[in-house]
């Protein structure tokens, strides 16, 4: 039986939520690399907690529509990057590890490696999708989705990079979810696993987790108030201030300087 993560509430109706999402029917299956990234981006996202076990992979091969020994494989490649164990017994099974720290040389290469209009480019984008879940959220949610996102915001964790970066990703993804669109969600997991980790560096800067940390409480408050309007506004503004850092984050590294935060 799987265990609840403890960083993402849930309630017990039967809405689906982010992690419903996690275990949707893959779209290209047959594919190991695609079971090993959908799991690895509910990982790192935090959607799926340290120490959680997984289905089985009978289940899990049901789930996402692929054949055991292709989720077998998925979950081998979880494995050999560190982000599963698995534990034999009775009280066995594979059970998802703590991700470690993004590294900070690998993002500073990563960040150099973009130009200052691909930056831009990039932070459009995410924005773009980003408000359009907003926005379709703040037409559809319920009452209930109101309080599930409340409580899930309540868990949430900004008073270190580590865990702000997880919450900020996760509120957008909670967002998807909310706009009851499965191509908002499968967009908004493929640009947090690809992004994610560059798009939220600024997490590191104490200012902008607690700027943050305001703006998503102030979305949240849009989208029950069904105020589609401001609900797109405080993303676009949350992810301008977020973009703002990178790029002169950007500019620092190529005089020579540090990220910064």
């Amino acid at each position: 039986m799987t265990s609840e993560p403890r960083t993402v509430p849930q309630t017990t109706r039967a809405v689906p939520g982010a992690r419903d999402a996690v275990f949707a029917q893959l779209a290209d299956a047959g594919r190991a690399e695609q079971v090993a990234r959908r799991l690895a981006d509910a990982i790192v996202l935090g959607v799926l907690a340290p120490g959680e076990r997984l289905p089985s992979e009978a289940e899990l091969a049901r789930r996402f529509g692929v054949a055991l020994v292709t989720t077998r494989e998925g979950l081998g490649m979880l494995r050999q990057d560190g982000l599963l164990e698995t534990r034999r017994g009775r009280d066995g099974g594979s059970f998802v590890v703590r991700p470690g720290d993004p590294d900070d040389a690998l993002l500073t290469t990563r960040l150099r490696g973009l130009s200052q209009v691909e930056l831009g480019d990039l932070a459009v984008y995410v924005t773009a999708i980003a408000a359009g879940c907003a926005d379709r959220a703040a037409e559809r949610a319920t009452a209930e989705d109101d309080a599930r996102l409340r409580a899930w915001l309540a868990a949430a964790d900004f008073s270190k990079a580590p865990e702000a970066r997880r919450s900020a990703g996760g509120f957008l993804l909670e967002l998807a979810v909310l706009s009851q669109s499965t191509r908002l969600v499968r967009e908004q997991l493929r640009l947090q696993a690809e992004f994610g980790p560059l798009l939220w560096l600024g997490m590191r800067d104490a200012a902008l987790r607690m700027a943050t940390r305001d703006a998503v409480h102030g979305v949240a408050d849009a989208v029950a108030a069904r105020d589609a309007e401001r609900a797109r506004a405080g993303v676009s503004a949350l992810l301008g201030a977020v973009a703002r850092w990178l790029l002169a984050a950007k500019a620092r590294i190529e005089t020579g300087g540090a990220i910064g935060g």
